[in-house]
């Protein structure tokens, strides 16, 4: 495993933050053709603050390096993994290693994934499908992610492809920290109604950013819990922030919740310094600043005026700003 340097974030967890990766994407030469996909991003930016679990599944299910090519072959919906020359079948290896692989990463509370996309282990989606004459009939997953997946249906999990898109790297960095915060409360018997209440009170305005639905969800759990069983509140309760997180939040979004937290300097505020902050927010809309320019105001505001209840709030800090989500270069 990979070494993070400290996290940077305010709050602090007993469990580390901890994210399984393909092998081939920290630069180890564990491809078919004995390669290797470096990944500067998740290496040199993320790797600063996560811990990495490298895993290559085929490697590890005994396969050398380099090794025969391989791809899916079947049913879209439960292809079988076959090597394209030999025509070998190595399903049943592979899911038998990775039966083994997912149970000590179980244990390893890890809290998100990256995988190798186009992977026919790896590939979480559009991984190519042919049929028996070596014709594309469709596409699917690879076997060992789809397993993960099964596994493990609320960890969020990415092809390292589509974190090139900065919308989706900040969607899943931010469901990554939020799944290691909720990890933590349940980690160890810590879990209670109380600690619950805190919790949701706590992401308040990053639900509110995310799905305006899920948080009212969630808030009537929250109002309901004495009439839940510990687990099934702490169950419906991680189900549904993490379906909260996963929903897309946009630049409108985002103005909502500024202005409702705004609304808190009211009556800390002078007339001017209300109006700079209202017109840094219609900026942030209009697209001409980044969100991390109100934020930074609303931080120094919370702070200044020692207002607990934002100064508490996930939203103003939900990952470390070093990654730089809310202010791309």
């Amino acid at each position: 495993m990979t070494k993070p340097s400290q996290h940077t974030l305010k709050d602090s967890h007993a469990l580390p933050i901890r994210l399984g990766i393909s092998r081939c994407l920290i630069g180890e030469p564990v491809r078919y053709d004995g390669g290797h996909k470096h990944d500067p991003f998740l290496v040199d930016v993320l790797g600063k603050h996560v811990e990495w679990v490298p895993v290559c599944p085929e490697v590890e299910s005994g396969l050398g390096t380099p090794r025969e090519a391989m791809r899916l072959v079947g049913d879209p919906n439960n292809p079988r993994l076959l090597t394209i020359r030999s025509r070998r079948d190595q399903s049943p290896r592979l899911l038998q290693s990775a039966k083994q692989r997912i149970t000590d990463l179980s244990k390893l509370k890890i809290v998100g994934y990256v995988f190798k996309k186009d992977s026919p282990s790896c590939g979480i989606q559009r991984v190519r499908v042919y049929n028996s004459d070596g014709a594309l009939i469709g596409r699917g997953q690879g076997l060992f992610a789809q397993a993960f997946q099964t596994a493990f249906p609320l960890i969020p999990i990415e092809e390292e492809g589509r974190l090139q898109d900065l919308s989706l790297r900040e969607n899943f960095i931010e469901r990554v920290f939020g799944y290691h915060r909720w990890q933590s409360l349940t980690y160890q018997k810590k879990f209670s109604r109380r600690a619950l209440v805190d919790f949701h009170t706590q992401h308040k305005y990053l639900l509110l950013a995310h799905s305006r639905s899920h948080y009212h969800q969630l808030g009537q759990l929250v109002d309901d819990a004495n009439i839940h069983s510990t687990k099934e509140l702490r169950d419906s309760y991680g189900k549904v922030f993490m379906e909260a997180l996963k929903v897309k939040a946009t630049v409108s979004k985002h103005v909502k919740v500024l202005e409702q937290i705004a609304g808190h300097f009211k009556a800390y505020l002078g007339k001017r310094e209300g109006g700079e902050l209202q017109e840094i927010i219609q900026d942030y809309h209009q697209q001409l600043v980044p969100l991390n320019v109100p934020l930074t105001l609303i931080r120094h505001y919370a702070n200044l005026f020692e207002v607990p209840h934002l100064q508490n709030q996930t939203y103003l800090n939900p990952h470390p700003q070093e990654l730089m989500l809310r202010n791309p270069a």
